[in-house]
């Protein structure tokens, strides 16, 4: 357990921010999964490429990434 100021609230924000990429990265996963499968339709291909891409613009994931998931996505079609 850190003992200076800073180094304990940098310990919550990390803490914060885990949580919410945990959460942030289940919910493009379980997108991408749903507009991968055999029954995804359109819409779900559009949630996804949008999930995908909000998700390289905050970091989440690497832009290549983000460009090989759309890329994998628009070839389903």
């Amino acid at each position: 357990m850190p003992n200076i100021a800073s180094a304990k609230k940098n310990m919550r924000k990390s803490r914060a921010a885990e949580v919410r990429n945990r959460a942030q990265r289940s919910t493009l996963r379980t997108a991408l999964k749903k507009a991968k499968s055999t029954e995804g339709s359109a819409a779900d291909r559009a949630a996804a490429v949008q999930l995908v891409d909000r998700a390289a613009r905050k970091g989440l994931i690497h832009k290549n990434a983000a460009a090989r998931h759309k890329s994998r996505l628009a070839k389903k079609k």
